[in-house]
């Protein structure tokens, strides 16, 4: 009799261990979606925590870095801990507010564990069709040409160069090139089309802000906000290691840019 009650309660010890590897997995994978898509880190950090609870986590702790998230949650005095590595899936918006959506759905109580494993499986990024991305972004930089003072020629120059740009760019990220070298063959490709087509004799006298307009979309914008979010909110580590990489990526463009200007004795934009 005393043999069944401590198996009893050794199984009962094992289910209860069951449940929170669940809630710490679920949680990680909640922050590790969110990171790989381009989300602050103060918002992971109050989403897993939000997760954990909800799920029935007395606290849960999260350290995050440029590469990495370590997650630990304590149950009844219990801590388990789980570290992922972070890999870059691009910014996606989509991602991340589905993930909200789907901490928001446990917190008021409709879905369980097993239903929001199954929801965070089912998320999948939001992609445009590829000529539309290379179109709008065409139209965006154009109209930037044209708010700064140029006229129709050089917002066609804008609108052809930052279109060739773009796609090269999305060709080169479905092979998975390297960003820096990315963007550095992506400013080459603006730079190159918009100087060679301000030679041309018809051309010649467009404004050379189309040189300027036609890199736009390599700006990293969204790192840089983000950078400066973390460094405001406490992660200081993270917020630098974000900015270092969007300066390399404006480094990489102006690498881009130079190389075009040397190569075809674009001396416009000088």
């Amino acid at each position: 009799m005393k043999g069944c009650m401590v198996d009893e309660k050794a199984q009962g010890e094992e289910r209860i261990l069951d449940g929170q590897r669940e809630i710490t997995k679920l949680c990680i994978e909640c922050g590790l979606l969110l990171l790989q898509h381009g989300a602050e880190s103060m918002l992971v950090e109050q989403l897993t925590t939000r997760l954990g609870i909800a799920l029935g986590a007395t606290q849960v702790d999260s350290a995050i870095s440029s590469n990495s998230i370590v997650l630990t949650t304590i149950i009844d005095g219990r801590c388990l801990t789980s570290t992922r590595r972070i890999i870059d899936r691009g910014i996606n918006m989509h991602v991340v507010t589905e993930v909200q959506h789907a901490v928001i759905l446990v917190e008021h109580h409709l879905l369980d564990c097993k239903q929001l494993q199954k929801k965070l499986a089912g998320i999948k990024p939001l992609r445009y069709p590829r000529w539309l991305m290379v179109v709008m972004v065409a139209l965006s930089c154009a109209c930037f040409s044209s708010l700064n003072g140029g006229g129709w020629e050089s917002a066609v120059i804008t609108f052809m160069a930052s279109g060739c740009a773009m796609y090269i760019r999305q060709i080169l990220t479905s092979h998975q090139i390297n960003p820096l070298i990315n963007f550095c063959i992506t400013a080459f490709v603006a730079t190159s089309v918009s100087g060679l087509l301000l030679k041309v004799p018809y051309l010649n006298v467009t404004e050379t802000i189309a040189m300027a307009a036609s890199v736009l979309l390599l700006v990293p914008g969204f790192p840089l906000i983000n950078a400066v979010a973390d460094m405001f909110k406490g992660h200081v580590n993270t917020g630098i290691a974000r900015w270092m990489m969007a300066s390399l990526l404006t480094l990489a463009t102006c690498i881009g840019v130079v190389l075009a200007m040397i190569i075809w004795n674009l001396r416009e934009w000088a």
